[in-house]
C-alpha cells in the first residue's frame, strides 16, 4: 500500500463511487463531469464548481433558516454534477471540464506537492486550479486589498494586487499549456512504448535531490507532516511538551486551524483547499515550530533539528510574496520560536538574527493584543540574553550588515501622558524599531506601561525589567568589589552599569524599582486570573514571581542577616514547583538561572541552620528547627538532581552554577554543611552574587577569577568528549547540513529587508 503524505495540510478526496455508482468508472479511470452542477446549468447561473456549490448552499440555508452548512451531509443539497457528454474539454471552454477527483477534493499526492514544483506565481497560489477557483481568488484579493504590507521598502498594496492579478492570468494560461503538454506526452509515450523506455539522459534530468522526496517536497517536511494533524498522537505529545514548557511562560494564542483561518479571512465561499500556498506555508511554519520545541524540550535532539529545518523550508516558501496582515503574526511568532530553538542550542548568532527578523515583522503589526504578547515574550527572552552577556552590547555578534534593524515609522504620531513621562513609545511598531532595542529591549518596560495590553503580557514585561535592573546592580557591585580588592578582575564597562534601564529606573524609582515591578507583576496576574476563571494556573509566571520575591527580600527583621519566613516559603515554593514540573526549566528566558540561584540560597539556609544547631542539634527528635532542616535538605537534594540533569544538556556557555552536593557525613563544627567554595560559578555576575553573598571582597574577587579558568577547563573537557562520541558527531553533521538552509533563508531575508 503506497503511503501518500501531504505537505502543510491533509485533504481527503470524496469517493466518486458513492455518488455516481460503480458503472461510471472503468478500470479505475476518473469520470469527466460537467463544470457546473445541474441546477446552475438549468437556471443558467454561474457555478463555482464546489460540492455543494455556492448557489445550492445558499438555497439550502435559506430554506432551512441556517447560517452555516458545517456538518450538513452533502447529499442533502441536491447539488449534482452530471457526466460530460463529450470526452475531453468542451469546445470553446478549454480547461473548465473537471475530473471528479478535482470537483470533490484533490487526491492525496497532488495539491501541496504541486505547490513546491510549480514555482513562481503558481507556487504562491497553491498550484494549478480551475477557472472557478481562480475567479474566487480574485474576489479574495479584492477583500484583502486594504493594509497589505510586507518588509519596509517592498510593494505597496496596489503593487501586490497587480502582481497577484498577473499571477492569476499567468496561471490561466498555464492551464491550457499543461493540457496541451499532457496530450503531447501521452502521444509521445504511446509512440515510444511508455515512460519506462525514456533515454537515460532524459531520466537523469528529472532526478530529485537527496534532500527532497520524489515529489520535490523537502524531506524534513514530507517525513513529519503527520505531526501537524491534531489527531496524531506523536504530534499531540510534542505539542504538550511545548505548551508545558516554553508556552507556559509566554502564553501565545493557539495557531489557527485551516478552517479557523478561512473564517478569519471572512471571504464568502472560502474553503481550506483554496487557501493560497504562501498562507499555508506560514501556518505550517508556526505548527512545525511548536513541535520542534516540544522535541528539543524532551531531549529528542535529532527530531527537533529536523522539525526546525521544516520550519525554515516553510518560511522560505512564505516569503515568495509580501507577507499579508492576515498571517503576519504567525510569521513573526515562527521567527521568534526559531530564535528560541537556536538559543537552546547555544547558537547565539542565529538567535539574534531571527530575533531581528521577528522585530521587523512586529513593526508591521497593528497595535493589537497579539503584538503586545509577542513583544513581552521577546522582552523576557532578552532579559536572559542580557544576563548571559552581562549587559555588554560590545560582546554581541554584529549582525547589522546582514539583518539591518527595522526602519522607524515615517510618522512619529502623538504621545500620550504616560509615553511623555517615561520617554517611551508603546506602539509595537515604535518599540520594535527603537534603536536602543535593536539587541535587547531595555529602558522603561513599554508593554507593562500600556494599559491596553493583555494583563499576562504586562506582567511578563514587568518581570523582564526587574531582571535587567538586578543585572545592572550586580555589575555595579562587582565593579566596587574589584576596586576595593584591587584585583585583576576583568574590567566592567561603565555602560553596563548605567544603562537605559537603570536610567529609567532612577528617574522613576518609586514605580520601576525591582521590588515594585515584582509586586506589580503579581497584582496584574491576580487580576487576570480573577477575570478569567480557569482550572489551569500559569505556573510559569508564578514561579518567576516567587523566585524574584525571595531574591529581593530584605532579610530578617532583627537585622541579623537571616532568612525571613516568607523568604523561606518562597524558596521552597520555587523548588517544589520545579520538582513537580521539571519542564518549567525549559522556559525561554532566565527561569533556569533563577531556580539554580534559589537552590544556592537553600544551601546558605542549610549552612546557617547547621552552624546554629550543630551536628547534635539537627538530630534532635521533635525539634521544629530540626524538622525544618530535614525538609529543606530533602528539597535541595531533589532540585539539585534536576538541575544537574538539565545542566548536562546545555552548551557550556549557557550553564548556570555547578552546585556541590552535601557532605555524606556530618562535618565537624566550624565547617559548612555544603561547601559553596566548590561551586562552579555561572558566567553571569548576577548569578555569581548569590554564591558569593557571604564572602569578603577579596575572597569574592579571587573566586570569580578562579571560576573563569574553571569554565574554560570545563569547555575544553566537553569538546573533547563530544569529539569522541559518535552520536554527537552525527548530530554535528546533521546540524551543519541544516545550518545551510538557515543561512539561505537569512540571506533571502537580508535581501528583502535591504531592498
Amino acid at each position: 500500500k503506497e503511503s501518500k503524505s501531504r505537505y502543510l495540510v491533509h485533504r481527503h478526496s470524496d469517493n466518486i463511487r458513492s455518488i455516481m455508482g460503480d458503472d461510471n468508472e472503468k478500470d479505475g479511470a476518473p469520470v469527466a463531469l460537467c463544470a457546473s452542477c445541474d441546477r446552475c446549468r438549468a437556471r443558467k447561473t454561474k457555478c463555482d464548481g464546489n460540492r455543494p456549490c455556492g448557489n445550492c448552499a445558499t438555497k439550502y440555508m435559506k430554506k432551512h433558516k441556517l447560517t452555516s452548512i458545517e456538518g450538513v451531509d452533502p447529499s442533502l443539497f441536491e447539488c449534482v454534477y452530471s457526466p460530460a457528454k463529450r470526452r475531453g474539454p468542451v469546445p470553446g471552454r478549454s480547461g473548465q471540464t473537471r475530473k471528479a477527483s478535482e470537483v470533490f477534493g484533490r487526491s492525496s499526492n497532488s495539491g501541496m506537492d504541486t505547490e513546491w514544483q510549480s514555482g513562481g506565481a503558481a507556487a504562491g497560489l497553491g498550484g494549478v486550479q480551475s477557472m472557478e477557483e481562480l475567479q474566487l481568488r480574485q474576489m479574495m484579493l479584492q477583500n484583502m486589498g486594504g493594509g497589505v504590507s510586507g518588509f519596509g521598502g517592498m510593494e505597496a498594496a496596489g503593487g501586490f494586487l497587480d502582481s497577484q492579478q498577473a499571477a492569476i492570468q499567468q496561471q490561466l494560461n498555464l492551464i491550457q499549456q499543461l493540457q496541451a503538454q499532457q496530450n503531447l506526452n501521452e502521444r509521445s509515450n504511446a509512440h515510444q512504448g511508455g515512460a519506462s523506455e525514456q533515454p537515460a539522459a532524459q531520466r537523469r534530468k528529472i532526478e530529485k535531490p537527496t534532500n527532497t522526496d520524489s515529489n520535490g517536497v523537502p524531506r524534513t517536511i514530507a517525513s513529519h507532516t503527520h505531526l501537524l494533524e491534531l489527531s496524531d498522537p506523536d504530534g499531540s505529545r510534542l505539542r504538550s511538551y511545548y505548551r508545558l514548557s516554553v508556552d507556559e511562560i509566554f502564553g501565545f494564542p493557539p495557531t489557527p486551524t485551516d478552517e479557523e483561518y478561512c473564517l478569519k479571512l471572512n471571504i464568502p465561499g472560502m474553503t481550506p483547499r483554496m487557501i493560497p500556498g504562501t498562507h499555508l506555508a506560514a501556518l505550517s511554519a508556526a505548527r512545525f515550530a511548536e513541535v520542534a520545541l516540544g522535541a528539543i524540550v524532551h531531549n529528542e535532539v535529532a527530531l527537533g533539528m529536523e522539525l526546525c529545518n521544516a520550519v525554515v523550508h516553510c518560511l522560505r516558501e512564505s516569503v515568495q510574496e509580501p507577507v499579508q496582515p492576515a498571517y503576519m503574526f504567525e510569521v513573526a511568532r515562527s521567527y521568534f520560536l526559531l530564535g528560541v530553538f537556536r538559543a537552546f542550542r547555544g547558537d547565539m548568532i542565529r538567535y539574534f538574527k531571527y530575533r531581528r527578523v521577528c522585530l521587523t515583522y512586529i513593526s508591521k503589526l497593528d497595535n493589537d493584543a497579539n503584538a503586545a504578547t509577542l513583544l513581552a515574550a521577546v522582552s523576557f527572552l532578552d532579559a536572559w540574553a542580557y544576563m548571559i552577556y552581562n549587559a555588554d552590547e560590545k560582546r554581541l555578534p554584529d549582525i547589522d550588515k546582514s539583518i539591518p534593524p527595522p526602519e522607524r515609522p515615517s510618522s512619529n504620531g502623538g504621545s500620550n501622558a504616560t509615553e511623555m513621562e517615561y520617554n517611551v513609545k508603546m506602539n509595537p511598531s515604535h518599540i520594535a524599531s527603537d534603536p536602543k532595542n535593536k539587541n535587547w529591549i531595555q529602558g522603561a518596560p513599554p508593554v507593562y506601561l500600556n494599559n491596553e495590553a493583555p494583563l499576562p503580557a504586562r506582567s511578563l514585561d514587568a518581570l523582564a525589567c526587574a531582571v535587567r535592573t538586578c543585572c545592572d546592580q550586580a555589575n555595579g557591585r562587582f565593579a566596587a568589589i574589584s576596586k576595593e580588592a584591587k584585583s585583576d578582575m576583568e574590567d566592567i564597562p561603565q555602560d553596563t552599569i548605567i544603562t537605559p534601564t537603570t536610567t529609567a529606573v532612577l528617574a522613576h524609582e518609586t514605580e520601576l524599582c525591582s521590588r515594585n515591578m515584582v509586586l506589580s507583576a503579581f497584582t496584574l496576574l491576580q487580576q487576570y486570573e480573577a477575570a478569567t476563571p480557569s482550572s489551569h494556573k500559569n505556573q510559569g509566571i508564578h514561579l518567576v514571581i516567587s523566585a524574584m520575591d525571595a531574591f529581593l527580600d530584605n532579610g530578617d527583621e532583627d537585622d541579623t542577616g537571616g532568612f525571613t519566613d516568607s523568604q523561606i516559603q518562597s524558596l521552597l515554593s520555587v523548588c517544589n514547583t520545579v520538582i513537580e514540573n521539571p519542564l518549567l526549566l525549559h522556559h525561554g528566558g532566565p527561569t533556569y538561572h533563577m531556580v539554580s540561584n534559589a537552590a544556592v540560597m537553600l544551601c546558605h539556609l542549610l549552612n546557617g541552620m547547621y552552624a546554629m544547631k550543630g551536628p547534635e542539634g539537627i538530630k534532635k527528635q521533635g525539634d521544629m528547627e530540626a524538622a525544618m532542616f530535614e525538609e529543606v535538605l530533602d528539597t535541595f537534594i531533589a532540585v539539585r538532581k534536576l538541575l544537574v540533569i538539565h545542566r548536562r544538556k546545555l552548551p557550556v556557555k549557557l550553564r548556570c552554577h555547578g552546585i556541590p552536593r552535601p557532605s555524606l557525613g556530618l562535618p565537624e563544627e566550624g565547617k559548612p554543611f555544603i561547601d559553596l567554595g566548590e561551586t562552579l560559578l555561572c558566567a553571569c555576575r548576577g548569578c555569581q552574587g548569590f554564591v558569593l553573598m557571604a564572602c569578603s571582597p577579596c575572597v569574592a574577587a579571587e573566586r570569580a577569577q578562579t571560576a573563569a579558568s574553571k569554565r574554560r577547563v570545563e569547555a575544553a573537557r566537553e569538546a573533547e568528549v563530544e569529539s569522541s562520541d559518535d552520536i554527537d558527531k552525527e548530530l554535528d553533521d546533521l546540524s551543519n547540513g541544516f545550518n545551510l538552509d538557515d543561512d539561505a533563508l537569512l540571506g533571502m531575508l537580508s535581501q528583502l529587508i535591504q531592498t
